[in-house]
């Protein structure tokens, strides 16, 4: 599996890229932001990105940007999301605390080599259980949350329909909700998605 790597740290860069080579990953490629990112999956048509979400200029949402920017452009590219975000009692939740468990990140790998976008359960978790002032994620149901994390981890209709014990037909209904909460306009339900995760973790708790 041709995998390209994004982050701004070359030491923890050139210590992923070994980690997925001996995981038996062709790293063909590395980048330090997300513009370089998403050349580089437009010249090497890698199969998975692998890209940690705060990269230069600002170090906010960069990489969740050239997420959004990879799967909108080439669909049938993998997207696995190195996550880091700080809750207001100063606790982070990351894939980065774990990349040395290399069966882990080589399963998160392979996981999205099909085209999903997977971004750590944890930090899913973690936001779901924030408390917000009022916007779109807000109108979600309890039920809709649950669906979403499940989404977040990449799962299809039929994984989630299995974990959450429900029919697929009852979870294509949560899903089409999340969408329509969501303001998410008919595009495509895998593009969809992909922005109703990257639309839950790019809003701020603090605003």
């Amino acid at each position: 599996m041709r995998l390209i790597l994004a982050e701004d740290s070359v030491l923890l860069r050139e210590g992923l890229s070994r980690l997925l080579i001996e995981a038996g990953f062709d790293v063909v490629a590395t980048a330090g932001d997300g513009e370089e990112a998403v050349r580089l999956v437009e010249e090497c048509k890698p199969d998975v990105a692998v890209l940690d979400i705060r990269m230069p200029p600002s170090h906010t949402d960069e990489g969740l940007q050239a997420a959004h920017e990879i799967r909108r452009s080439h669909p049938e590219v993998g997207v696995l999301v190195l996550s880091q975000y700080e809750g207001t009692e100063g606790i982070g939740y990351m894939l980065k605390d774990r990349v040395s468990d290399v069966a882990e990140l080589a399963d998160a790998v392979r996981r999205v080599g099909s085209g999903g976008c997977v971004v750590d359960p944890l930090v899913v978790g973690r936001l779901l259980g924030r408390k917000r002032p009022e916007q779109a994620l807000d109108r979600l149901s309890e039920r809709e949350r649950e669906v979403l994390a499940l989404m977040a981890e990449g799962r299809s209709n039929h994984s989630i329909a299995e974990r959450l014990f429900m029919s697929e037909k009852t979870v294509e209904s949560h899903v089409r909700s999340i969408f329509t909460k969501l303001d998410l306009i008919p595009s495509g339900d895998d593009h969809r998605r992909v922005l109703a995760v990257l639309r839950y973790l790019r809003a701020d708790p603090a605003e």
